[in-house]
């Protein structure tokens, strides 16, 4: 059982235009605080063996200026890598998907002996995303999958049963499941109307978004 609520609410969402090297560039902020020391968090999101436990399989070299590559989505390569010192840590990667490439950084906080910070930072450049497919779909589009992201590494540092990447797909069409991708998505909305959108337009793409994940609006490609 998933504390849908409880989740939605532990997560704070971004979205904010920016530049990267001239470019312009749209950067989805989520930040969670998990009941973890920071050792264990960091573990958590750098070890080939934790990870496919809350995220997905993972093969390649993870370690600065390695290449990376998860099963069935994105590659990259390590752009850097700093492990916990003092109070912090943090890694960079480029996020290689479907021809394209943005960044993406995680970065760590202690906020007691047992309590981190969990900051993921998603850049992508405006002209490389499909034409349209912000104005359907929103910054939902990648930040529900990043939510759901949070969700399993959530239930994987309080010891919940680690579930294969297929039980996890099979999830988002339960009762349990839709009301996680609705209130993500809606989420979303919120975040994309502080940044300055119409509310009409935000709904309107954060149904969008919840039709895919749910199965409901079809679409060639929807990754985080």
């Amino acid at each position: 059982m998933v504390d849908v609520n409880a989740q939605i609410a532990a997560v704070q969402r971004a979205v904010r235009s920016d530049e990267r090297d001239g470019a312009q560039t749209r950067v989805q902020t989520l930040t969670q605080t998990y009941p973890s020391p920071i050792d264990d968090v960091w573990d958590a999101v750098t070890s080939a063996e934790r990870i496919p436990r809350w995220f997905l399989p993972v093969s390649g070299d993870l370690r600065l200026g390695g290449r990376y590559q998860l099963e069935g989505n994105a590659g990259g390569e390590v752009l850097a890598c700093d492990p916990p010192s003092g109070d912090e840590a943090r890694y960079r990667v480029t996020w290689e998907f479907g021809g394209g490439m943005s960044w993406l950084e995680v970065a760590l906080r202690s906020t007691g002996e047992e309590s981190t910070r969990v900051e993921l930072i998603h850049t992508a450049r405006v002209a490389d995303l499909p034409p349209g497919f912000w104005d359907i779909y929103g910054p939902g589009a990648t930040g529900v999958g990043w939510d759901g992201g949070l969700l399993g590494l959530a239930l994987h540092l309080a010891g919940s049963t680690d579930l294969p990447p297929e039980a996890a797909e099979a999830w988002a069409f339960t009762d349990e499941g839709r009301a996680f991708y609705r209130a993500s998505a809606d989420g979303w909305a919120a975040a994309q109307i502080a940044d300055g959108a119409e509310p009409a337009v935000a709904h309107a793409a954060a149904d969008a978004t919840f039709g895919f994940y749910t199965g409901e609006t079809p679409v060639e490609m929807l990754e985080p």
